[in-house]
């Protein structure tokens, strides 16, 4: 659609959907010339009309969307086609990356919906989606409050990765889970490329898949955007789509009539594949999916009040920060997922759980497993939960069947199921198989899938049966070998009441991966359960060439050596103990006897040191400052207590520069590796800003000021209202202590320059979403390069390559946020 109006002379900065009103003629021309070119589907000019992205002040977005859908139904249902309401994003991020809150934008792609379905569309097509969470709360909201089918796509860059660091496995198991009609991939690539992810996104889903490939990368010739793949090679790079299972087939940016008519020839006459069965459990995050499946995955039980007056403690006092750093730390421990329960008689559980869900989502990228018998505390963490969650639990009674069921079928979500009922827990593996068996049945009244039922059997303490696990070991395998389900434990519960519990847990837990357990809730801290588990992997050649346990202990002591005792009092402690070691040695030589005292006392810190500098960890590895940690992991309340903690022993300016910015440089590290993500990286930013307030405070007391590295101009281009790109690097800049200059959206191109000149910036930052206002970043580019020749121009975007920025003759293609940083690092020195 930008395409056909910006050759109609859709001017940059022009809102498109105003065209509705003001060219119906072309409009009308448009829909007709693609509905005679073949299109079985033909999509209204409403990409941007919600409440929240529209700017429109004429119209409302009723009226909007009510205009462009008759405006296609009347060109296109005479020839026999079907009419599609278009949604594209707000163009802003949802929270707790951005400040957009998951209800608000429910409730304007809501509006769109409703206001579509009324105005008589058949299908709504819900595309160029780079935010998973933005998606869900489109397709809820498609889903919940109209009749019709929904189609979802989602905008993947090069390497197979949503803007906020999703993979093609995590938005696949999103969107099915959800319920989506279709889904698959549109915008920002051409047909050739997604012929490469199309083989991921079909193991990971069996709904029918629809593509819409750009007509190749843009590029700008003689001042225009044009796309070069023509429409014989979008056609034949489509059949191969075709053959590699796609049903729905379609064309993005730069595919004209032409190149829709030569699709439906050379598709004429062939029929969809068939749709593949899918048997997998899968759980996901926003970044990635976790199969069941192969080794036994670790779900962390660390935030879990029962038995922890710590947690309980800090639930009361609605500490969050407690709860991420257990969670981090489980992570770093090893878990695949984290069990999430903030369970406590006298708390607002639903509101609680719900902020937990959301600010752990922040920090980790590992999924959640949402853990609580309260159904409202359940929906709503399931709601706002960005992937698809485990649920823990349900059972065999029949109450919480009627109450869980229901919430498991809307959100999709794979569900941990208890062998228990009414008459309690069955003590033989008979009378607990026989209540999975109704479990499984009364799922599929509600069209649970069986690979969405995890069935836990229940360990019990062995000191009040001795015949305990026997029983559970037997369940697990009739349910593996009889149902075909996978299974679940909380593992620790067997060695209750026993003495040196972890030799009992490790032991059963070993027993329990051999008969074929696929989920253990664990403490993945217990150096007991994960050498069983490091051990067994291996074993089972899970650990291919045992890389990962070799990894692992490659640094321990010997067996046999002597493990230095370490005191946790300090270092007068520690060293008053070493010299009474020595006297002792020293006695027992004076006196001819052949004792020896060993063992030196480990110094935990050195007082010499200041608080904030780096400690050494186990087996000599350095070990980060409180605030180091606390930034690298985005936790704001420890960022700022470790921040006021190391200026009492540091200057100001030296906590910025050897702790904050080497922790954001981490950060940016692993963010451009692919090991951390765009959530990750705000959040660390938003930490940093903390750590930044309080030693700000303390220059400002000391009659002192921090010294800015320099001024940078940055800007989203005429034209173009996205700013989400800009907004990150500004926050980045910030962070770095760069002194920005934000502009804002849809800047005139003089607006830019006259910035530049009256700040003296060095640097200018150009941000475009759209291929259609490149051409105002060329424009732009220009005139600084005329009025501003010592200023650097680096320019970033959706829809920009390297070769693209080369062609605009910017300074620098900025692929990331911290793209951006690295190169005003070059330019300021």
């Amino acid at each position: 659609m930008g395409t056909m109006l910006q050759k109609a002379g859709l001017a940059a900065g022009e809102t498109p959907e105003l065209w509705n009103f003001t060219h119906p003629e072309v409009l009308t021309r448009i829909h007709t010339e693609y509905a005679k070119a073949g299109a079985d589907i033909v999509t209204a000019n409403t990409f941007g009309a919600n409440s929240i992205k529209l700017e429109c002040k004429e119209y409302s977005v009723k009226e909007t969307i009510t205009r462009a859908v008759h405006l296609v139904k009347d060109a296109a249902a005479p020839l026999g086609k079907w009419t599609a309401l278009d949604i594209g994003p707000t163009g802003r991020l949802l929270e707790p990356m951005g400040d957009l809150s998951f209800e608000d934008a429910y409730h304007a792609f809501q509006e769109a919906a409703e206001a579509g379905e009324a105005a008589g569309a058949d299908v709504i097509l819900i595309e160029t989606m780079s935010d998973t969470l933005e998606m869900k709360a489109a397709l809820l909201a498609c889903k919940e409050n109209t009749s019709l089918p929904v189609f979802a796509t989602m905008t993947f860059d090069a390497k197979g990765k949503l803007l906020t660091g999703g993979d093609i496995p995590a938005a696949a198991v999103l969107l099915q889970s959800l319920h989506a009609d279709a889904v698959g991939f549109n915008c920002g690539l051409g047909p050739q490329q997604m012929i490469d992810f199309l083989p991921k996104l079909r193991e990971y889903t069996d709904l029918p898949i629809l593509i819409q490939p750009n007509a190749g990368l843009p590029q700008v010739e003689n001042g225009e955007t044009v796309y070069l793949v023509g429409p014989e090679e979008f056609a034949a790079d489509s059949e191969k789509l075709w053959e590699g299972g796609a049903c729905v087939l379609g064309g993005c940016c730069g595919t004209t009539p032409a190149h829709i008519k030569a699709l439906v020839e050379k598709l004429s006459g062939k029929t969809p594949k068939s749709l593949p069965h899918s048997t997998k459990t899968v759980v996901s995050s926003y970044s990635h999916a976790v199969t069941l499946g192969g080794r036994t995955q670790l779900i962390g039980e660390r935030i879990n009040p029962t038995g922890k007056k710590r947690l309980q403690q800090a639930l009361r006092e609605d500490d969050i920060g407690y709860l991420l750093r257990e969670g981090i730390a489980q992570q770093d421990a090893g878990a695949d997922i984290l069990d999430v329960n903030v369970g406590l008689p006298e708390i607002d559980e639903p509101k609680l759980l719900t902020e937990a869900v959301q600010a752990l989502q922040g920090v980790t990228d590992l999924p959640l497993q949402i853990d609580t018998s309260d159904p409202v505390a359940m929906e709503q963490a399931l709601r706002i939960y960005n992937g698809k969650p485990l649920l823990n639990s349900v059972n065999g009674k029949q109450e919480i069947m009627d109450s869980v069921f229901p919430l498991v079928k809307k959100y999709g979500c794979a569900v941990i199921a208890l062998t228990l009922d009414e008459t309690g827990i069955p003590e033989t593996a008979e009378g607990r198989f026989a209540i999975a068996k109704k479990i499984v049945r009364e799922a599929a009244k509600y069209g649970i899938p069986k690979r969405d039922i995890i069935i836990d059997a229940l360990a019990m303490t062995i000191s009040a049966s001795q015949e305990a696990a026997q029983v559970t070991l037997q369940t697990l395998r009739m349910v593996r070998e009889k149902l075909g389900l996978h299974t679940s434990l909380g593992v620790s519960n067997i060695s209750f009441g026993l003495p040196h519990r972890e030799r009992v847990t490790s032991a059963f837990f070993t027993m329990a991966m051999q008969a074929g357990l696929s989920a253990a809730i664990i403490n993945p801290k217990s150096e007991a359960i994960m050498d069983a588990w490091r051990s067994f992997n291996a074993l089972m050649c899970y650990d291919k060439n045992c890389i990962q346990y070799i990894e692992y202990y490659k640094d321990l002591p010997k067996t046999g050596a002597q493990k230095p005792a370490a005191l946790p009092t300090g270092n007068a402690l520690a060293v008053a103990a070493n010299a009474l070691v020595a006297a002792g040695n020293a006695l027992a030589a004076a006196a001819g006897q052949k004792v020896e005292l060993t063992g030196k006392v480990s110094v935990p810190f050195d007082i010499a040191v200041p608080a904030a500098a780096t400690e050494k960890g186990p087996a000599g590895k350095s070990k980060k400052s409180a605030l180091y940690h606390a930034v690298a992991k985005g936790l704001q309340d420890d960022a700022r207590t470790a921040a006021a903690d190391a200026l009492k022993t540091a200057e100001p300016l030296d906590v910025i520069q050897n702790e904050l910015v080497p922790a954001l440089d981490e950060v940016g590290t692993g963010y451009e590796s692919g090991k951390l993500f765009l959530p990750q990286l705000l959040m660390s930013a938003d930490a940093a800003t903390a750590a930044f307030e309080v030693i700000r405070s303390t220059l400002q007391a000391g009659g002192q000021k921090a010294e800015k590295k320099g001024t940078i101009v940055l800007a989203t281009v005429k034209g173009d209202i996205h700013d989400i790109g800009k907004n990150i690097v500004k926050v980045l800049l910030e962070n770095y202590d760069y002194n920005v200059i934000d502009l804002g959206r849809d800047v005139d191109p003089q607006t830019v320059v006259d910035a530049v000149k009256e700040n003296d910036a060095p640097l200018c930052g150009l941000s475009a979403l759209m291929t259609t206002t490149v051409v105002s970043m060329e424009k732009t580019i220009a005139l600084l390069h005329e009025q501003c020749p010592t200023c650097k121009v680096m320019v970033g975007g959706a829809v920009l390559t390297q070769e693209y920025a080369d062609q605009i003759h910017a300074d620098c293609y900025s692929k990331d946020a911290m793209g951006s940083v690295r190169y005003a690092a070059t330019v300021f020195g």
